[in-house]
């Protein structure tokens, strides 16, 4: 089934979107926007897509942690049947890129208005989402929309999360107007939002859809080294974070003889190394898609003249193989237990956040190939190194991640970019596959 899309439309939809919270920058390549969930910026650019949904003819509805979802249901379908769905998000992270999160919202509204225009009369709704939240540079670790519509975190545990200037996610939600329940709400919550047997505002569900897919830039350079149009996501990684304390004795840098020394940061910099050759070496053994990176150090008293005595370091370790991860974290542990017993300092690790990989379906690895072949466009399978919203709703349902190509893989950077005739491309993948899987056929 062959869906053309409207390129100049999608075009125009995304280069509207980097409007809102656009940060000039002295690079003419570079095309940066900050927009961080409660904002003005978000507000004005989740006011534009439910403008742009309701243009198409989809309802639209917002739930109680203020996820965007348009729905389309034509004459052909049956209104009960669960529906397909498409999406991403809009947040970013400060100075990110014009196409991360967006490029998948509006390329699942093309899908389906590009459905709508040949004509084509799906069995089953087709829906629109854009979750909140999904960059986690405000509020929370990140997928929080797509978490609490899962079911993964509590409602109230989410609207409580609080940014850097300690406001509550809930009162920022109010505050835009994108929460249903809340006490401002907008023009976009209307009689259609979600609610529970008592009446009280609840999330999406996405249990109850029968499929999901997202599009997503690559972040990576798999598909403009290969010319594919498109990647098929076969897993996204899973994803470690630990933290590691080292505590040695601050003292005074002059006094303090070479030999009397309890130096915590010169402790860390050798857990450093240990994590990077512990990575390494399950690289070259066991999984080639394996990393491990010391990411963040907190070193106190942080004074040139005086002896570290305490550091904190944080912990990122991904693969698709759970294993490869969990040597991975083994070694670490094995790096400060040394670190015990060569250096004398004390150590403490923790490990408060760990997602298994995620494989994606496989009938909808195959729509999606099926798309790409009716479509004249090369599809290739791949897996991502990051995590995406679609990891927390192929918990609930199956679900698909689909790439398009990254210039130079440069991700939450104001160089990020991807071509528009390759947004084009990647998204008739798309709406191939959702057209295909709405009627039945995949």
């Amino acid at each position: 089934m062959y869906v053309p899309v409207d390129a100049d439309r999608l075009r125009a939809d995304v280069k509207a979107n980097a409007a809102f919270g656009r940060v000039e920058t002295d690079d003419p390549e570079a095309h940066a926007r900050t927009n961080r969930t409660g904002t003005e910026a978000n507000q004005a650019v989740r006011d534009r897509l439910v403008e742009r949904l309701r243009d198409a003819g989809l309802d639209v509805t917002v739930d109680a942690v203020g996820n965007v979802l348009g729905t389309w249901t034509p004459a052909s379908a049956d209104p009960d049947a669960a529906p397909v769905v498409s999406g991403s998000h809009l947040d970013s992270v400060p100075e990110g890129g014009i196409f991360d999160g967006p490029l998948g919202v509006y390329a699942a509204l093309e899908a389906v208005r590009a459905m709508r225009d040949a004509g084509v009369e799906p069995d089953r709704p087709v829906g629109v989402v854009s979750f909140t939240e999904e960059e986690g540079a405000t509020f929370g670790n990140g997928l929080l929309g797509s978490t609490v519509a899962t079911g993964e975190t509590a409602l109230d545990e989410a609207l409580a999360l609080t940014n850097d200037d300690g406001d509550p996610l809930g009162e920022a939600l109010d505050r835009i107007g994108y929460r249903s329940g809340g006490e401002s709400e907008g023009d976009a919550v209307d009689a259609a939002t979600p609610t529970g047997a008592d009446g009280v505002a609840t999330t999406l569900d996405p249990a109850s859809w029968d499929a999901f897919y997202e599009l997503h830039v690559e972040q990576d350079t798999t598909l403009e080294e290969t010319g594919a149009a498109a990647g098929v996501v076969t897993t996204i990684t899973g994803i470690t974070h630990c933290e590691a304390t080292i505590e040695g004795e601050a003292n005074h840098a002059g006094a303090t003889a070479m030999d009397g020394r309890t130096d915590a940061l010169a402790a860390a910099s050798e857990f450093v190394l240990d994590v990077e050759a512990a990575a390494n070496e399950v690289v070259e053994t066991a999984s080639p898609s394996a990393v491990g990176t010391v990411g963040s150090l907190s070193v106190e008293p942080n004074a040139t003249n005086v002896v570290p005595g305490r550091v904190a370091a944080e912990v990122d370790v991904r693969d698709v193989e759970p294993e490869s991860m969990e040597a991975i974290v083994d070694a670490a542990q094995d790096s400060l237990a040394r670190l015990e017993r060569e250096r004398g300092v004390e150590t403490e690790f923790e490990r408060p956040f760990d997602v298994a990989p995620t494989p994606m379906s496989d009938r909808l690895r195959e729509a999606a190939r099926e798309a790409a072949v009716v479509a004249d466009q090369e599809a290739i399978d791949l897996h991502s190194g990051a995590a995406h919203d679609a990891m927390r709703v192929a918990r609930v349902t199956d679900a698909s991640l689909l790439f398009a190509p990254s210039r130079d893989g440069i991700s939450h950077n104001p160089r990020e970019w991807t071509d528009w005739d390759d947004c084009a491309a990647a998204t008739q993948v798309l709406a191939g596959a959702v057209a295909r899987v709405a009627v039945d056929e995949g």
